[in-house]
């Protein structure tokens, strides 16, 4: 339950009141940022909340429970740290969002309202909508491990334990091109068709520097690389901007072993029965159900 201090529970009781919102946002990048909807900038606990950001919230609404309160913050593009590049490119994704009830007249009345984190982020024409999750939404997140055929580790992570950046398994290159959607790359070194194909493209220059791509298709005309993404970059793709791609990985143990020769931290059940077998009935035709192995 909220706790308002008696100074600040008799201002809002007033019919005329003098409050407005301000929020910190926190990246994942140690960046933050603050805002407020007042005409005028606001500093407390030693954070500058800047105002004429066309910043604004809706009302945020939750339930008794465990189910993940909603909200959303909205903008137009009109502060220069808010950029639709960085918003496209997922910069703002899992982000920290406080948001204030502050008296503007005197910031020492103020309340933190809730402490959400950034979801979804739409962008219009001229604007930004940011959908705010509450953090009753970590409970709708899998924990523990997952018993699936394929492998539940992302490739590289501290399951599966293999260096990506392995000397056959990234590569650099610089954009010759970019047209359709597609973009085409000079590699370093010559790759079969698809070997990046699930794996991660990096740009290290550019509009789109450091932003991070899952590569959709990938393919190999000697060293020059013809890439789809899955998500459009925010920023324009030049000739000249610099790349870095890993190797993608179908999670299956056919590709652990072949490609990566790392089956020994496979993290799935490929022995696994499927649906088939849970539905299956006796039958004279079909192989014997004694409980033994059907890999044997």
């Amino acid at each position: 339950m909220l706790s308002l201090s008696p100074s600040m529970q008799a201002k809002l009781d007033r019919r005329a009141t003098t409050f407005c919102q301000c929020w910190r946002v926190s990246r994942n990048d140690a960046t933050v940022m603050s805002f407020t909807d007042h005409d005028r900038d606001l500093s407390f606990n030693g954070v500058t909340f800047r105002a004429n950001t066309g910043l604004s919230a809706s009302q945020i609404e939750s339930n008794v429970g465990f189910a993940p309160g909603t909200g959303e913050a909205a903008g137009a593009l009109s502060d220069d740290s808010l950029t639709e590049s960085d918003l496209l490119n997922g910069i703002y994704d899992g982000a920290s969002v406080e948001t204030w009830l502050v008296d503007w007249t005197d910031v020492a009345d103020r309340a933190l309202l809730d402490i959400a984190t950034i979801g979804e982020v739409r962008r219009g024409e001229n604007a930004f909508a940011a959908e705010l999750r509450s953090s009753a939404h970590v409970f709708d997140q899998q924990q523990g491990r997952a018993f699936q055929r394929n492998c539940s580790a992302d490739l590289g992570d501290v399951r599966c334990t293999f260096n990506v950046m392995a000397s056959g398994f990234h590569a650099t290159g610089v954009v010759a091109a970019f047209a359709g959607g597609v973009i085409d790359i000079d590699l370093s070194q010559n790759f079969d068709s698809g070997f990046f194909a699930g794996g991660v493209l990096n740009f290290a220059s550019g509009a789109n520097q450091d932003a991070r791509f899952t590569v959709k298709s990938h393919r190999q005309d000697d060293f020059r690389a013809t890439v789809a993404l899955w998500t459009t970059p925010g920023g324009a793709i030049v000739a000249g901007d610099e790349v870095q791609m890993t190797a993608g990985c179908d999670k299956s143990p056919t590709t652990c072993l072949l490609k990566f020769n790392n089956i020994v931290n496979f993290r799935g059940f490929p022995h696994m029965p499927g649906n088939d077998r849970v539905i299956a009935y006796p039958s004279s035709l079909a192989p014997a159900m004694d409980g033994g192995s059907f890999f044997r």
